[in-house]
């Protein structure tokens, strides 16, 4: 199967250590800030999310925050491929740039888990700039979508699939 990266991760590091930004200095975006600090954290409400994420990069929010997460409270109306999904949307076309900073973060010890084949209903669309399953611990599966939609507007999303979905047995 295709995966969809702009970089392997290894140059991703290197990018992101020589060539990005220099050392202490803030990401092209708060919003990326708050999804690379809180979004792959387990164990978050949506009210916790956002209190830590405001915390970060102030209030109000500068972008759309949605979160929730099955196993901790109900989300009526969401999708019943997903258990969790934190998704930050912006202004602008910030996508290079996202996706050089989760990828960084997700091969910063912890590893954020080990690349698989994607699993349905997650596909590129048009405006897809980083779209990859990754197999975690305890038969859980994340994936993590980052692209464009019409505005343009940047969207950072990891969905966390429920137990044993989306892993070949």
């Amino acid at each position: 199967m295709t995966r969809w990266r702009i970089l392997p991760a290894g140059a991703i590091w290197c990018v992101a250590l020589i060539g990005h930004a220099p050392f202490g200095a803030a990401s092209a975006h708060p919003a990326i800030d708050a999804f690379t600090a809180y979004c792959f954290k387990a164990g978050q409400t949506p009210a916790q999310a956002r209190a830590n994420m405001t915390d970060l990069v102030g209030d109000p929010l500068p972008f759309t925050l949605t979160f929730w997460d099955k196993t901790l409270q109900p989300a009526p109306g969401t999708p019943a491929h997903a258990e969790r999904r934190c998704e930050v949307a912006f202004d602008g076309d910030h996508a290079a740039d996202a996706v050089t900073e989760v990828q960084a973060k997700m091969a910063t010890p912890p590893v954020f888990g080990t690349s698989i084949p994607l699993t349905s209903p997650y596909e590129p669309n048009a405006g897809t700039a980083y779209l990859d399953a990754r197999e975690l611990l305890r038969k859980r599966v994340a994936v993590v979508h980052i692209g464009t939609r019409d505005g343009p507007e940047t969207f950072i999303r990891v969905d966390r699939l429920p137990p044993g979905m989306g892993l070949s047995e």
